[in-house]
């Protein structure tokens, strides 16, 4: 018998007690087995509900409609996370966030210090650092170009296009648009 088997013996052994709640240990596993898997391996969106965590949005609940329908400034948008952060935070990438279409392509994005302004109106103050200490820049002034997005959250903590590490989101990162249930 192998070192694999006999471990898995002994994990059964170790089970066998439990009875009743083994099938709800066993669930539970399988949950944060199956969290893992999502976080690191393939973070897509399975079913159209999605849950915000976060305060960079006062919406906890939202439902995914993937309709195609063109996108217009004020949407809630649904995307994958690809920003210059994901280099150094990997649990990030492919993640889904949510945030308010506010910038087109042909917009102008100006920053002055670290106040961020789109076609002139200020949108926000970009923060120096992340709430863990890592250092943030603000995004680099320009037009948004064709095929990009500038996408923020409602909260100043929000961590969005402001910050170079998140950046424009690029149209083909859209995974459709947020219906907001609670």
């Amino acid at each position: 018998m192998n070192a694999a088997m006999r471990r898995l013996l002994r994990l059964r052994a170790w089970l066998a007690p439990l009875g009743a709640h083994r099938r709800a240990l066993t669930a539970l596993l399988l949950i944060w087995v199956l969290a893992a898997l999502r976080l690191f391996i393939d973070p897509s969106p399975r079913l159209p509900l999605l849950f915000n965590v976060t305060p960079s949005l006062p919406h906890h609940l939202v439902w995914l409609r993937q309709d195609g329908s063109a996108l217009r400034r004020g949407d809630l948008v649904v995307y994958r996370f690809d920003g210059e952060a994901a280099a150094d935070r990997p649990g990030l990438r492919g993640q889904p966030f949510f945030k308010v279409l506010r910038g087109l392509p042909g917009d102008v994005v100006t920053v002055s210090g670290l106040s961020v302004a789109l076609n002139g109106e200020p949108v926000g103050m970009a923060k120096p650092r992340s709430f863990d200490g890592r250092a943030l820049h603000p995004i680099a002034a320009g037009v948004i170009p064709p095929g990009h997005l500038y996408v923020q959250g409602t909260g100043p903590d929000s961590f969005d296009s402001r910050y170079r590490e998140s950046g424009l989101v690029r149209a083909d990162q859209v995974l459709g648009t947020a219906v907001v249930l609670f």
